[in-house]
């Protein structure tokens, strides 16, 4: 598995679960999904080393 395809990992599966081609539309829903996952993380990591 490339690195590539680890960082994708989380928006990939996300989209394969609501049926979606993560393919599609040159994995614009993809990558907003892999934002929306990454964007929580890192919040809460940044929340819960703040404290």
């Amino acid at each position: 598995m490339a690195m590539v395809d680890l960082i994708l990992w989380p928006g990939t599966k996300i989209c394969q679960m609501l049926g979606i081609d993560p393919e599609k539309d040159m994995g614009l829903i993809r990558s907003m999904f892999n934002m929306l996952v990454y964007a929580t993380v890192i919040l809460f990591a940044m929340w819960a080393f703040m404290w």
